[in-house]
């Protein structure tokens, strides 16, 4: 089921790139952009993160949060931070309960995989509200980054 706007936001607690369990209510009484997204090392993944890394300072300067979600695991996700250089958390939903939670969640991907994180986008407000919410049933498609930035300053 999908979820939309005014609806609160699933709770999670997930391993960081950097082996630290992140959850949702460290961001309680913030402003945090979910950003979803198939797997690491791919073209669209990274750009969808790089977009989002050029504009930190932007988000920042709201006081928004950015944490990105995919399966891959928080060793992947360390390197591809690291090659990549986000400033924001990478956080591993190995076990895919974040992804299905969010209903961003690929159940046969390409090339036979299973159980693939959906690229999506949720702009969550300082009571845990869903205030923008967009799951791309195609994975070569990306978030509407004008979309998010206005659901942020609103």
């Amino acid at each position: 089921m999908a979820l939309t706007s005014g609806q609160k936001a699933p709770d999670f607690k997930l391993f960081s790139s950097e082996l630290k369990e992140v959850s949702l209510s460290d961001y309680s009484s913030k402003k945090l952009i979910i950003h979803f997204f198939p797997m690491a090392f791919t073209g669209v993944c990274t750009e969808q993160l790089c977009t989002m890394r050029d504009s930190f300072g932007y988000y920042e300067g709201l006081g928004a949060e950015i944490v990105a979600i995919s399966v891959d695991s928080p060793f992947t996700l360390a390197q591809f931070k690291e090659d990549n250089h986000y400033q924001f958390p990478l956080l591993s939903d190995f076990n895919k309960e974040t992804s299905q939670a969010y209903g961003a969640y690929y159940e046969d991907f390409v090339f036979g995989l299973k159980g693939v994180a959906k690229r999506a986008a949720f702009v969550i407000d300082e009571n845990q509200t869903i205030i923008y919410a967009e799951v791309l049933e195609a994975a070569s498609e990306l978030p509407d980054f004008d979309a998010i930035k206005k659901a942020i300053t609103n």
